[in-house]
């Protein structure tokens, strides 16, 4: 069993306030569960109304399948112009 995690910081520019912030993410996430089948998550930053961490990861028996899941979710999140990445992790188990 072959684990892909990566977590990544986010500016949310679009965002105004706290609602801002979770109208976009609550969109962002939606999409990339239903497109990448993975487990997506806020994991800190929850009071700062222009930032986030999120996380994400997914299971699988290939090592090169869990780094093209991860990759392609961090693609989809970049195209996405309400927010930039600032940094990010990549582990894979």
């Amino acid at each position: 069993m072959i684990i892909g995690s990566c977590t990544l910081k986010l500016i949310i520019y679009e965002s105004n306030s706290l609602k801002d912030k979770r109208q976009i993410l609550k969109s962002i996430i939606a999409k990339i569960q239903s497109r990448f089948n993975v487990s997506i998550a806020e994991i800190d930053l929850n009071d700062s109304w222009q930032t986030s961490l999120i996380g994400f990861a997914c299971v699988t028996n290939n090592t090169s399948h869990a780094n093209q899941i991860v990759s392609n979710v961090l693609k989809f999140i970049d195209r996405d112009s309400r927010v930039e990445i600032i940094d990010y992790n990549i582990e894979i188990l």
